[in-house]
């Protein structure tokens, strides 16, 4: 087999897209070998949809990677339970509990759990850490504080504002300019506030208010920016590696994250920022706002969490990708094909004899691991290292016609699977795939002994019921091998 790659081109560094340097960039974290990582979780007020299931698939792939690298990664990843305020101040979680009629702990608890059953269903794994705004309140109004010791934010009737007119840097990661910003275009309006786009830090909270806790300006809530920065920083430090979400949080969440953070510690708060695209229906953004979105509950009904999640992976994080029936079937057959080669490995290793692993088997699962390598390092190519995952399936398929060792068998094997499991968590055991497997070698072993006692019409009978149910069976002198068909 040629070799597709040279050696220096396969330890190429990984590199990651910087959306706040608008370039790739060396990823080097801020202590050898350890990586800290937070991506903004869920507000959990109604069920995760397909576009929440393309954020926390990209996020896995991220970890996953960094850890096969050998890389410690300690991943942070928040629930929204209280706070995360429309852009007319209404709070999403009490406006889901007003739209169900439970009490807003009660709608929490139900759609976290819904949240991490869909994340368990697309195997993502998860997160080191999953702390609640709710849980973290001290430290929010603490941050709040130090904000306004700094000169960095106000408290006019109870709510608390920071002040972005202490903050030149303001816009840094979105490019928005402060004095192109008008009143109430995605912003909340308030009288209270010295500029239109100072955002709240604190909110005073009507007596009728349910969320509400004591604090030094009152009873009130946190707003839904300074969640994110307490909890990340009191987990992480001060300066966290990677900071995740989506494009449509780098502004306002993100900006105001940073704003906030730098101001009250002076230092740089994130290193590398990451942004996925969105999922779309049509051309559309796919939201609830638009009443367009499917549900990751739903979406399982017709689909594998496998089928989801490979066909998420077959596009870029930073791209989007335009959700249809039509789309997630045709790439169901891909994974089918990846999956069929996964089986196809299994039943050959149990078959195959002893033996050393040939020189060839292991130049080739060198060469698929540099070129798989190169497409991960570069920012994370999900795409093209599946492309690669195929022709590699291709070139095992036709190796696993010959006589393999065993060594040789499970070396294929262990590769394939640390590429597509392990980094890309795309293959799942089958259903009932080892029983199946087992029948299938009995029958296929039975039609043996049939054609050496050369009853060729029961055996011809078999071969094709074989067929017709998908495997293909192949004779030679020695013994009958068989695969299902691709």
């Amino acid at each position: 087999m040629q070799s597709f790659l040279l050696r220096k081109e396969s330890e190429m560094p990984l590199q990651i897209y910087n959306s706040l340097t608008r370039q790739k960039e060396e990823f080097v974290p801020l202590t050898e070998g350890l990586v800290r990582m937070y991506v903004c979780g869920p507000t959990v007020y109604d069920y995760p949809h397909i576009g929440h299931a393309k954020s926390y698939i990209s996020f896995d792939i991220v970890v996953r990677y960094l850890r096969y690298l050998g890389y410690r990664v300690k991943y942070v990843q928040n629930i929204t339970d209280v706070g995360h305020l429309l852009d007319d101040g209404e709070d999403r979680i009490l406006k889901g509990a007003q739209r169900e009629k439970r009490d807003p702990m009660e709608l929490v608890e139900i759609y976290t759990r819904a949240y991490f059953d869909a994340m368990d269903a697309l195997n993502v794994r998860r997160p080191d850490i999953s702390p609640r705004a709710t849980g973290h309140i001290p430290e929010q109004i603490e941050m709040v504080q130090r904000l306004i010791e700094k000169g960095h934010a106000y408290e006019v009737n109870g709510s608390v504002y920071f002040d972005i007119s202490t903050w030149p840097q303001y816009g840094v990661l979105s490019g928005r300019k402060v004095e192109d910003q008008r009143a109430g275009e995605r912003l909340e309006i308030s009288e209270e506030k010295r500029h239109p786009a100072d955002f709240a830090l604190w909110k005073k909270a009507d007596p009728e208010h349910i969320m509400r806790w004591n604090s030094p300006w009152g009873r009130g809530y946190p707003g839904w920016h300074i969640e994110c920065s307490a909890m990340s920083m009191k987990y992480l430090g001060e300066t966290l590696d990677i900071h995740g979400g989506g494009m449509e949080n780098q502004f306002p969440h993100h900006e105001c994250e940073i704003a906030q953070s730098e101001a009250m510690t002076g230092t740089p708060f994130v290193r590398y920022w990451m942004h996925h695209n969105m999922v779309m229906v049509d051309g559309v953004k796919m939201s609830k706002s638009l009443g367009n979105f499917t549900s990751v509950q739903r979406a399982l009904e017709s689909y594998s969490g496998a089928q989801i999640r490979f066909f998420i992976l077959q596009s870029h994080y930073r791209s989007p990708v335009d959700f249809s029936k039509e789309a997630i079937d045709a790439s169901a057959q891909g994974l089918e094909r990846l999956m069929a080669a996964r089986d196809q490995l299994e039943r050959a290793l149990r078959q195959a004899s002893d033996g050393e692993s040939a020189a060839e088997i292991a130049t080739l699962t060198a060469e698929y691991k540099a070129l798989f390598e190169k497409e991960m390092n570069d920012d994370f190519n999900t795409p093209a290292a599946i492309g690669h995952l195929f022709n590699y399936a291709r070139e095992i398929n036709s190796r696993l016609n010959s006589s393999l060792s065993a060594a040789s068998v499970k070396l294929l094997r262990d590769s394939f699977v640390l590429f597509a499991d392990d980094v890309l968590g795309i293959l799942p055991e089958r259903a009932a795939g080892l029983p199946a497997d087992d029948f299938i070698d009995l029958l296929v072993s039975l039609r043996r002994e049939i054609r050496a006692q050369k009853n060729w019409a029961l055996s011809d009978y078999l071969r094709v019921r074989l067929d017709e149910l998908g495997v293909v069976i192949k004779d030679d002198k020695e013994k009958s091998s068989w695969a299902y068909k691709n």
